[in-house]
């Protein structure tokens, strides 16, 4: 068993933390150990406090005299500039909209545009599979001769291989820069580089990554990519999303949905439609204002840190995580599904167990909430805006005691329900 003793080690950590004191910006419930921020983060104090001045102090006071008086007709793009400080994009080229569903729709029918004479959407089979399933749905909408999807296993991907997996008739490769299931990382500027010089587009999922380490995309002159407002962003659930298209692009992208927010001039009401100039072209229809609002309220914490440290900090945080479950009296039951290599991983940690499902369910109850990915990952992941070194001692010694006790097998624990 792991010596409790050691955790004045862990707390030494902490007591030398540089980003510690950004714990206090959020509401981390009493006694929970939240190893689940990539797939809903933990709130900040300013994001619940955004949306209550949104309702009380805006919406109620102001009523339709905020959509000017509070600037909400510029959140999109205000938003957009914010999150496009995070993943190393110069302003006017991100825009806060939609879902990622729906903005990878856009930018999928954007990228075929911009390459007449190409069909082809590739992508991985292990990709996660709302982004499969919008390339299929354009897929069916336009035909078989105007669009198809074809995919290549997630492990041969490579900037090497994708250089001869790209055919002149791939338009768009969809990639997810970091595996939802095993936090597996792509090399976004090499693999960016290689699909470029085969002639086709690069669209990259940042749902994984955005606020969770650095990302380059204009030096690595990315065309596209999408992320979601709820992981590590901290929106808040179903926080709108955010698109990302580089501005060379901007002249010639004409986008498939085409709504009144996306228009030259929305409020002449004119029945034809002219796009936007610039990135306002991928917007569509009315902003949720109090989700935005709660979005913008998260992204203050990051106004005040580097992400460079908190990648630092992620880095730490899962090697601890993977040495003391190496150490533990289970270290046979649990196979380490992610990368090695912290270089190539994300700020998550996955394992393998027979008994996943139920395993995750016994640390909910013992205070350790992450989460369950099918068919057998228990999956935590790692966000140091707000995760102590303590934190990740003590969620291993209850998994140790949980697997030791075998409580995981109770039959309350088995029961599967509704997973997000």
């Amino acid at each position: 068993m792991i010596d409790v003793a050691r955790r004045v080690d862990f707390e030494a950590l902490d007591a030398a933390d540089a980003l510690a004191p950004l714990r206090q910006r959020y509401r981390v419930p009493e006694g929970v150990i939240y190893l689940d921020g990539n797939s809903l983060g933990v709130p900040a104090h300013a994001a619940l406090e955004a949306v209550r001045e949104a309702a009380e102090g805006e919406w109620a006071d102001q009523l339709i005299g905020a959509w000017n008086g509070a600037d909400w007709i510029g959140l999109p793009r205000r938003l957009g500039d914010r999150i496009g400080r995070l993943i190393g994009a110069a302003p006017g080229q991100t825009v806060v909209a939609d879902s990622i569903s729906v903005n990878l729709f856009k930018l999928l029918a954007v990228a075929l545009a911009l390459r007449p004479g190409r069909r082809t959407v590739l992508s991985t089979t292990e990709n996660f599979p709302t982004d499969l399933y919008v390339a299929e749905g354009l897929g069916g909408l336009l035909g078989g001769e105007r669009c198809r999807l074809r995919t290549v296993p997630l492990a041969s991907v490579s900037a090497e291989s994708l250089a001869g997996s790209v055919d002149d008739d791939v338009a768009v490769v969809m990639l997810t820069q970091v595996d939802f299931r095993t936090g597996a990382r792509l090399e976004l500027e090499a693999i960016t580089r290689a699909v470029h010089s085969r002639g086709a587009l690069v669209l990259w999922d940042l749902a994984h990554s955005a606020g969770a380490f650095p990302v380059e995309l204009d030096l690595a002159g990315a065309d596209m990519a999408v992320g979601c407002g709820y992981k590590f962003l901290g929106g808040g659930p179903g926080a709108p999303a955010f698109a990302y298209l580089a501005e060379r692009h901007h002249p010639a992208a004409q986008q498939p949905i085409t709504g009144w927010m996306g228009h030259a001039r929305p409020f002449d009401f004119d029945p034809g439609y002219a796009p936007a100039p610039g990135i306002d072209r991928l917007l569509a229809g009315t902003p949720p204002i109090l989700a935005c609002r709660a979005l913008e309220g998260a992204l203050d914490v990051f106004d005040e840190v580097d992400l460079a440290a908190v990648r630092a900090k992620s880095v730490a945080l899962g090697e601890a995580l993977i040495r003391l479950v190496g150490e533990s009296e289970v270290a046979g039951e649990l196979e380490l599904a992610s990368p090695v290599d912290p270089e190539q991983r994300g700020s998550q940690v996955a394992f393998r167990h027979a008994e996943a499902w139920p395993l995750t369910q016994a640390l909910i109850a013992e205070g350790v909430v992450g989460d369950f990915r099918a068919p057998d990952l228990l999956r935590l992941g790692i966000t140091p805006l707000y995760l102590r070194f303590t934190d990740i001692f003590d969620a291993v010694v209850r998994l140790e005691e949980v697997l030791v006790s075998g409580r995981h097998r109770d039959r309350r624990f088995s029961r599967r329900a509704r997973v997000t």
